[in-house]
Parts: structure tokens; C-alpha cells; sequence
């Protein structure tokens, strides 16, 4: 919710915000401001893991002018991170956020609230996504103290350039 509000201050709620599927989903959906029509790029239920993204990418190329922002956890980041490719080629102006728990998070809540808390496969052990990122020549970094978030949230939304931050 934190990242989320400080996406609201900054953007003044005029960004485009693109959810992919998972609890950054439901966070995204519940915090994020939206004061401009078609703002609100989700899948609602019926998405898979990985459709934040690419749909950013689709959404930057139909409204250019919009501040777009992909909000995305760091298991369904990693279903599609090679659209990295396709921003670095259009150049397309797109912020990739990245809410990094290292967990398949709504798989593992769901194990806990309904498998008698049977984990199977849900951490994830990631690799450095801010290099990758920077390989594909995108400005990249990383928060993991909360007081870095909102001049990290003010760096990537001043960028004219594609932007990739991690929230760790």
C-alpha cells in the first residue's frame, strides 16, 4: 500500500496503473488513485501471472502521453521479464514496479488460509532483476529501506525513459 500511495503523490492519480495477477493485484486495485478514465488495467480474476507487463507495454503504445505504470510481483514478473526486450527496442516509456517478497505470494496465502498450511513451491529464490534490467539498458534500482521509497517513486516518474524499480 505504501508503494501504491507514493505512486499517488507523485502521479497527482493521472497514471495509467497496470496490474498483473496476484496479491500486488488486489493492493494495486485497492490503493492506487485513479482520476482519469480507463486508469485501471487489470485482468480482474480471470488472468495468469505474467499479463502485467505486456499489457503495460500494450497500454504506453495506445496512450503514449499517460504516465504508465506495470505493477507487478516477482513471480509473475518473471513469466514475461523478456518483454524487457520489447521496451528496450520501442523505447517505450513504460515504469515497471516490482513488489518483491520473495514469494509466490498468493499461492502461499492461499496454502496458508486453505492447506492447512502445507507450503510447496512458493519461495522463490530471484535473481538480480536491477542488472538484468540495466542489460537491457533500462535505468533500474532498488528500495529496501522504506525511506528510500519516495524519492526512489519521484526518480522513476521524473524518467522521460523506460524505468525499472524493485521493492524489496
Amino acid at each position: 500500500g505504501e508503494v501504491l500511495k507514493e505512486i499517488n503523490i507523485q502521479t497527482k492519480g493521472q497514471a495509467a496503473i497496470v496490474s498483473d495477477v496476484g496479491q500486488h493485484q488486489m493492493i494495486a486495485c485497492r490503493y492506487a488513485e485513479f482520476n482519469e478514465s480507463k486508469s485501471n488495467i487489470t485482468s480482474g480474476g480471470l488472468g495468469t501471472m505474467g499479463f502485467g507487463l505486456p499489457a503495460a507495454i500494450g497500454a504506453k503504445m495506445a496512450a503514449p502521453e499517460r504516465e504508465v505504470i506495470s505493477i507487478s510481483g516477482d513471480g509473475g514478473y518473471q513469466m514475461t521479464i523478456q518483454e524487457l526486450g520489447t521496451i528496450f527496442q520501442t523505447k517505450a516509456a513504460v515504469k515497471v514496479v516490482v513488489l518483491n517478497n520473495d514469494f509466490l505470494g498468493m499461492v502461499r496465502q492461499w496454502q496458508q488460509l486453505f492447506f492447512d498450511k502445507r507450503y510447496a513451491s512458493t519461495e522463490m529464490v530471484n535473481p538480480d532483476f536491477v542488472a538484468i534490467a540495466k542489460g537491457y539498458h533500462l535505468n533500474a534500482k532498488r528500495v529496501t529501506k522504506r525511506e528510500e521509497l519516495a524519492s526512489a517513486v519521484e526518480e522513476m516518474i521524473a524518467s522521460k525513459e523506460p524505468y525499472f524499480l524493485e521493492v524489496c
